[in-house]
């Protein structure tokens, strides 16, 4: 295979995936029965850019930039909490929960980005909106089902679930088998590591 489906992306730790987990549990709990797809936990992270399908033969060069921007920024923090939908509780297509970062992150993101379009990726069309995917609303959802979503969004408040000093960056492969994606980490740049 000549290509791969692969996306650069932030991790959370330990403590805020248990939060997101106890989250997801209690929105499944308050919409069963309802079609959402939602992300697996050990699934969740912060995607800062997905690329889509990359050539095996790009691997090297696409490394070698990351490991660049990332030996360029400073380790940061950010942390955790509130829950959300795209593009609005009312008409939600994504149920999301919300990420605090100092502007050190868009900065971060939009030098993976623009070194991204200059290898060909081409640029989000949509500003960049940090948060975690929780899951997404099936087409098949109903007018009944939508205005559920939506009163469960608006009516279960999310409080913190915790902060994380971002350290490094990653680059995911992502192989979409039939009981859901499956990521695996093929490489890691550390942030403000001139060395490598």
């Amino acid at each position: 295979m000549s290509f791969i489906r692969a996306f650069i992306a932030l991790n959370l730790s330990e403590e805020i995936l248990h939060g997101l987990g106890l989250t997801l549990a209690e929105l499944k709990k308050r919409m069963p029965g309802i079609p959402v797809r939602w992300v697996p936990v050990e699934n969740i992270h912060l995607t800062l850019k997905f690329l889509g399908d990359v050539s095996i033969a790009n691997l090297e060069l696409l490394t070698k930039i990351l490991r660049v921007e990332a030996a360029r920024q400073s380790p940061f923090e950010l942390s955790v909490g509130g829950l959300g939908a795209f593009p609005s509780a009312r008409r939600p297509r994504v149920i999301w929960v919300g990420v605090e970062a100092p502007a050190e992150l868009g900065v971060f993101q939009r030098s993976v980005e623009a070194e991204m379009a200059r290898l060909g990726y081409p640029p989000e069309d949509r500003p960049f909106s940090p948060h975690l995917t929780l899951g997404r609303v099936l087409r098949n959802a109903n007018a009944e089902d939508i205005r559920q979503i939506g009163n469960v969004v608006e009516g279960y408040k999310v409080g913190f679930l915790g902060a994380t000093r971002v350290q490094a960056v990653h680059l995911y492969r992502s192989d979409l088998k039939p009981g859901g994606a499956v990521y695996t980490r093929i490489f890691t740049a550390n942030l403000g590591d001139l060395a490598s």
